[in-house]
């Protein structure tokens, strides 16, 4: 037997989800499950990770803290940054908290 290409099956995976319609949802999905590591336990506590959804490339975070609803506000642009560099894929745009 002759190898004619050899390639990654992690590349044909994702090629495969890519033309099912099907890697974005995985990588919103993966997005959202970041969220508590990229923010961190302390910050996690306060969110309503139940509640974290993404629409419109936008990711909406319900905080129960006002303060810290502030200080996430003036932080949004490394957060955007963060989370998308954890998937490793352009997800999100912006994050908008409750």
């Amino acid at each position: 037997m002759e190898r004619n290409k050899v390639r990654n099956i992690g590349d044909l995976v994702m090629k495969f989800l890519r033309m099912q319609g099907l890697e974005a949802p995985l990588n919103e999905y993966r997005l959202i499950r970041s969220w508590s590591e990229v923010v961190g336990p302390i910050v996690a506590k306060y969110t309503e990770t139940d509640r974290l959804f993404i629409k419109n490339q936008t990711l909406h975070v319900h905080v129960t803290s006002a303060p810290l609803r502030q200080e996430l506000m003036m932080a949004r642009e490394l957060l955007v940054k963060n989370l998308n560099e954890r998937v490793g894929s352009q997800v999100i745009v912006d994050i908008v908290f409750h």
